[in-house]
């Protein structure tokens, strides 16, 4: 992972600051309050167009999860999905891995803290596979998609694969490891996905 600072553009309320994974952005997204609460606009999409990213998104997803749960690496495989995810409540470190064959970064990830309390988004593009672990004791996860789910088009690469090598923050406080569903403990490593792609 590249910690170089980049340049960032702003659209309206929003703030886009490009990481080293080509297409991957962090988006800040400003926020008014008052005595009465806040407000904030989490998505526009004439902004977002400005800023390079033009996605007509066709499903939102939202998921609940205890600290210590893992998801992921994940990707569709003949459906690719661009996402633009956020956490409502509590706070987890989100990644992307780049498994673009022709990309620059092939092979290289991202990764951010998302939480209710910074706003930020993470846009990941198509061809990355994603995931996140839960560093608060509760975390809401939403994330909009540009295409559908596809049941039976799922891929992953194991969280914890040697080349890949991402640095999970947090694992120290969990001596048994992450909570893992029975599938994501049984993906492929990167060199395996590697070979039965012919790449």
């Amino acid at each position: 992972m590249d910690t170089t600072v980049h340049p960032q553009e702003t659209h309206g309320n929003f703030s886009f600051t490009r990481t080293t994974l080509p297409g991957v952005t962090i988006v800040d997204v400003a926020s008014f309050g008052d005595a009465r609460g806040a407000f904030m606009e989490t998505y526009k999409r004439p902004d977002f167009e400005a800023a390079g990213i033009d996605c007509e998104f066709v499903q939102d997803n939202q998921s609940s999860s205890v600290k210590g749960v893992l998801r992921g690496l994940h990707f569709q495989i003949e459906h690719p999905q661009a996402k633009l995810v956020r956490v409502l409540e509590g706070e987890v470190f989100d990644v992307a891995v780049d498994l673009r064959p022709l990309s620059p970064t092939f092979g290289q990830w991202e990764g951010i803290r998302l939480s209710a309390e910074n706003r930020r988004q993470f846009f990941v593009p198509r061809g990355m596979a994603h995931g996140f672990l839960v560093l608060s004791e509760r975390a809401v996860f939403a994330y909009k998609c540009d295409d559908v789910y596809h049941p039976g088009d799922e891929g992953g690469i194991a969280w914890d694969d040697r080349d890949l090598a991402i640095e999970w923050p947090g694992l120290d406080e969990l001596p048994d490891g992450p909570i893992l569903s029975d599938k994501d403990r049984h993906h492929l490593s990167f060199a395996a996905w590697r070979s039965a792609r012919g790449i």
